[in-house]
């Protein structure tokens, strides 16, 4: 076959068409990239994650944020004047719920997430459209007031005792599977402590039950389905299990990969039951950060005061090398609660709360009644003089002074002290009292104020003089803070 002899200017002529075009495509589809990549950088950057500046703490629309919070109930999506409790948390400064999916039914607005048919018999294939729109409502909501939702996937206490008579996955009650193909019986009595419900024991590393285990599957897709449009949810696994860590791998995993599936980066924990935070179980979320990037602690409320911060520092100090937000989202104590009598009342819940503040936490919540103070008076007070300590107290560049090694003359659970070295000083007071803060090597004058928590006023300003161990003793009695911000 002969050939057209090679001429530059009639090739020319045949590519400079043909590379015009292809050099027009290739920026186009390279300027198509850049904007998908850069927005898909923004959107990154405003779903909560941890801080970037300091990983203790959470960021949220590019910005640090300090999460202050206490609800009314559990599975709060269920309560029928959802909109204007949220109303009225955002309005003490509160920004952080916790919502279990939990369908158990308690005060009798409660629905469970499956389709009940006319002879009372759940189908687990279809869904109740109303206990998702409950769902969709409260991410809707929370995103439009800035408020973080965090998630907790599963509830032990849903799957024994009488909340597991009516549960629609009790054999009993759903026309998918019975007993013998299920391996789940019609009635678990005991505490769900002991941690013997086959429920929990579903996924391949431990029974590998493919009856119910694509069941479960399910609810969590549909639980993403609608979660994952949103940037403003964290997922804890459990509610305060003691189960196998296995079990909570599991659907870490699986909520991490279902989340790069749809092109987002999400953050999970696990919390455990154990009361003593520096227990062997907890380890599986403290040496795991690969795995589990927040830590939740709430188990710790149970510790009285000094035990509970000696303890809650323990942790901030183990996770030092690989630093990690610690939540509290559930503080207990209340008046009406059934450990009254051991100290969890009230005052213990409030105490908790701000030691948790002064403690380096990045969330605080109060649990909702009767194990806790809820959204009461009270703890909108503590919420709001919460948030107006953090509008001018730097947290985001504080440390926690662990072993109070900068007080002297203090008692046990007297005070407690965060600081940014050398500019403030945070002095949490528990209920009056005095002790002397060392301000040696520090140089210039500090402005002082302070803090009425349950009144929630601010003091007028006074001068004091650095470099010396200066006493400081609130003005009142009750609950205190101090604020020094060297001039």
């Amino acid at each position: 076959m002969q050939t057209a002899p090679y001429s530059p200017e009639s090739t020319a002529m045949k590519i400079r068409p043909f590379s015009a075009r292809y050099f027009s495509r290739c920026i186009l589809a390279t300027l198509i990239t850049t904007i998908a990549s850069m927005t898909h950088a923004q959107a990154d950057s405003d779903r909560i994650q941890p801080y970037a500046a300091n990983p203790r703490y959470w960021q949220y629309k590019g910005q640090p944020v300090l999460l202050l919070g206490g609800t009314i109930k559990d599975c709060l999506f269920q309560i029928p004047d959802l909109e204007a409790h949220l109303d009225l948390l955002q309005s003490v400064g509160g920004n952080y719920v916790r919502n279990t999916m939990s369908d158990r039914r308690v005060y009798g607005y409660e629905i469970p997430a499956f389709h009940q048919g006319a002879d009372g018999q759940y189908d687990l294939n279809r869904w109740n459209p109303t206990y998702w729109q409950r769902f969709a409502d409260l991410l809707r909501w929370t995103a439009e007031r800035d408020i973080i939702v965090q998630i907790e996937m599963w509830d032990r206490f849903d799957h024994s005792q009488e909340h597991w008579e009516k549960s629609p996955l009790n054999p009993a009650n759903n026309i998918n599977y019975t007993v013998e193909e299920s391996g789940l019986e019609t009635d678990y009595p005991a505490h769900p402590g002991g941690n013997w419900q086959p429920f929990f024991y579903t996924v391949p590393t431990l029974r590998n039950n493919q009856v119910v285990l694509p069941y479960q599957q399910a609810f969590v897709d549909q639980v993403l389905k609608h979660s994952l449009a949103y940037d403003h949810v964290l997922y804890c696994m459990d509610n305060e299990t003691s189960g196998d860590p296995a079990w909570g791998a599991y659907w870490n995993d699986y909520i991490k990969e279902r989340a790069q599936q749809a092109g987002k980066t999400v953050e999970t924990t696990e919390m455990w039951d154990e009361w003593d935070v520096r227990g062997q179980t907890h380890r599986a979320t403290f040496d795991h950060p690969e795995q589990y990037s927040f830590i939740d602690i709430s188990q710790n409320s149970w510790q009285r005061e000094q035990t509970n911060w000696d303890r809650a520092q323990w942790v901030w100090q183990y996770i030092a090398a690989q630093p990690r937000p610690i939540n509290s989202t559930k503080i207990y104590g209340a008046e009406t609660h059934r450990d009254q009598n051991r100290g969890i009342d009230d005052r213990h819940a409030t105490q908790c709360f701000w030691r948790n503040l002064i403690g380096g936490f990045a969330s605080s919540r109060f649990h909702r009644p009767d194990s806790g103070i809820g959204l009461s008076p009270q703890a909108q007070a503590h919420i709001r003089s919460g948030r107006m300590l953090s509008e001018v107290f730097d947290f985001f560049n504080a440390a926690p002074d662990s072993d109070s090694a900068l007080l002297s003359d203090r008692a046990a659970n007297e005070a407690y002290l965060s600081r940014v070295p050398d500019r403030q000083y945070a002095l949490y007071f528990t209920d009056g009292g005095a002790v002397g803060l060392d301000l040696t090597g520090t140089e210039g004058t500090f402005q002082v104020q302070w803090l009425d928590i349950a009144a929630s006023t601010w003091t007028s300003a006074a001068d004091l003089d650095g470099d010396t161990v200066t006493q400081l003793a609130p003005p009142q009695g009750g609950p205190s803070v101090a604020l020094l911000t060297r001039q």
